[in-house]
């Protein structure tokens, strides 16, 4: 039986207890998500798993000083310009805060609904539960209206009881309190906040409950932590992005007066920048268990070399368009257009359908004008060599355009404006190779790197193990006790031994990490590949899938490790490859 995300049933059996992502795909479309929970096992087989750390929860706080700074300064910059009667100022300024934090909030509250709205004529998703055929217990939900059967009982499905009045009332009330509240937040545009706030609590409720209390908590704080990293990542590139360039415009053409108010926004919406770029890459790995997690001093270095590289680009921007405001315009354009076919041609595989994945790529493009941002699975060292030689010469270009309208024998100011575009840009990327040659978590750039996929500490190939499942094939006999003693058999001698029907390639030889993975327990099989990083998984992506597993991962007796299906090894084989 199979649980498909679109509310099809989602059953449970025995399966594979390989590692948990060691099926990894290729990219893969929409297709047929199915989800099944196998065998359980000791919920504490592998290790306890990762755990909520006091510097998590001083991260999440950073990220929330870094919001309420970034949108304090700009709201009380553009105040200060409408005090000043300037009203053009003011509305360029209000306008960069408001639209983007309007079209972020729609997207949050789009996905609240979603999360929190049930089918119609159900009051929630039924649990059932049945012994499975080896004996371990089988947890299956379906959104309908059928409930709860087992096999000792009865067969038949039995209705679920019809709740009292008085907690059909109460649950109405809850609901509608949760609706109320999610409303208000989000109309005062903090849907942000709350989800920060929301990650903290899930966080800390993993910190401090039991085992199996503690994985589900601190699966949904990930959960959480991915939606809140996407939405500041589209938030900050439609609204800090624009300010700054705008702010830093102002200044130079107002003549480098001093302004600390402008000062702050201007700091402000680069730190922003910066820091929203590090905490997406950091809760991306840590979202993967194929891949190792990026430790706070690499996250830290990518602050620095996103704040350095961004500096030196947005200045540069600021400067030319101080006068050739036309033509700075053209060039955006043209530099977002090339950057978005450049994505479209690598063929990224990010979201769920066609029409998502042309928007993400052309968000993707927006980055692409401020900085680094990778979207494709390899070695990126010789894209990311690219893109910043394109970003010197046009930052070099720009800088000489502006330079050159100048007056070379008075304006002193000018020479030290363009040494602080290129020390900035030197020390953007000297973070850069401190973070590759350093910290980065596949080990050294210039040392052996580490194999990206996570391996259990005992070493084996990375690929479905051999005694995954024991099942024989219907259409193969059954081996006979005889031949398993080494008896003669069709002729052949005895004891010779028979080669398997199937096989399993091996992968490359396994380098043993600090992140233990579970080989044992309850195993949750998706019927997708499995995305490539430097993508997010699908039950990240897909809400329906996400809901159908938090409801097999909660009913569980055991935490379930996630498999996603290989596109390397035919499904027939991977079902029947330990058969004979």
């Amino acid at each position: 039986m199979a649980a498909k995300s679109d509310g099809a049933a989602a059953a449970a059996g025995p399966g594979p207890e390989g590692p948990a992502g060691a099926a990894r795909g290729g990219a893969g479309g929409r297709g047929e998500v199915t989800a099944e929970i196998a065998g359980p096992g000791p919920a504490s087989a592998g290790g306890p798993g990762p755990r909520y750390e006091l510097r998590d929860c001083c991260w999440v706080l950073c990220a929330l000083l870094v919001f309420f700074s970034d949108g304090a300064t700009d709201l009380w910059l553009a105040a200060s310009y409408y005090l000043q009667g300037q009203s053009t100022y003011f509305g360029l300024t209000l306008l960069f805060v408001l639209l983007p934090s309007l079209v972020v909030q729609l997207l949050s509250f789009r996905w609240f609904v979603y999360d929190y709205s049930e089918p119609a004529g159900t009051p929630g998703p039924a649990v059932s539960t049945k012994d499975s055929d080896i004996g371990g217990a089988a947890i299956s939900t379906k959104d309908s209206a059928v409930a709860f059967r087992t096999k000792e009982s009865s067969p038949e499905l039995v209705p679920r009881p019809a709740p009292s009045s008085a907690s059909a009332y109460r649950r109405r009330c809850c609901r509608l309190c949760v609706w109320l509240l999610q409303t208000l937040v989000h109309l005062l545009q903090l849907g942000q906040v709350w989800r920060y706030l929301r990650a903290l609590y899930l966080g800390l409720q993993s910190r401090w409950r039991g085992e199996r209390l503690r994985r589900h908590f601190y699966w949904r704080m990930l959960f959480e932590s991915a939606d809140v990293s996407m939405l500041r990542l589209l938030e900050t590139f439609l609204r800090s992005a624009p300010q700054l360039v705008l702010q830093l415009s102002l200044l130079v053409h107002r003549g480098l007066e001093p302004d600390l108010l402008t000062a702050l926004s201007i700091s402000a919406s680069l730190v922003s920048l910066a820091w929203t770029l590090a905490s997406y890459q950091k809760v991306l790995r840590d979202s993967r268990d194929d891949k190792r997690p990026l430790s706070y001093k690499g996250a830290v270095a990518q602050v620095l070399w996103h704040l350095f590289t961004i500096a030196a680009r947005t200045l540069a921007f600021a400067l030319f368009a101080s006068v050739y405001k036309l033509y700075f315009g053209i060039f955006i354009v043209a530099h977002w257009c090339i950057m978005t076919f450049w994505v479209i041609q690598g063929e990224t595989d990010f979201c769920m359908s066609k029409w998502e994945e042309i928007i993400y790529n052309m968000v993707v493009g927006i980055i692409y004008i401020f900085c680094w941002f990778n979207v494709k699975e390899g070695r990126s060292r010789r894209r990311v060599t690219l893109y910043y030689c394109i970003v010197l010469l046009e930052n070099a270009a720009l800088t000489g355009f502006w330079y050159s309208s100048r007056n070379f024998s008075t304006d002193f100011y000018s020479l030290i404006l363009v040494c602080v575009v290129a020390s900035s840009f030197a020390l953007g990327i000297f973070f850069m190779c401190v973070y590759y040659c350093l910290l980065h978590p596949n080990g050294p750039m210039l040392g052996p790197q580490a194999p990206g996929c996570i391996f259990p500490e005992t070493p084996g190939p990375c690929a479905p193990p051999a005694d995954a499942i024991t099942s024989p094939p219907r259409s193969l006999p059954r081996t006979t006790g005889t031949e398993r003693d080494g008896a003669s058999v069709g002729g052949e001698r005895a004891g010779t031994p028979t080669p398997p029907v199937f096989q399993v390639r091996p992968g490359l030889p396994p380098t043993p990490v600090t992140r233990p993975l579970r080989t044992e327990g309850p195993v949750i099989r998706i019927d997708l590949p499995r995305k490539k990083y430097p993508a997010w998984d699908a039950h990240f992506i897909d809400r329906r899938l996400r809901k159908t597993i938090l409801a097999l991962e909660y009913t569980s007796p055991a935490t379930p490790r996630l498999q996603y299906r290989s596109m390397g090894t035919s499904q027939e084989l991977l079902e029947y490859e330990t058969t004979v």
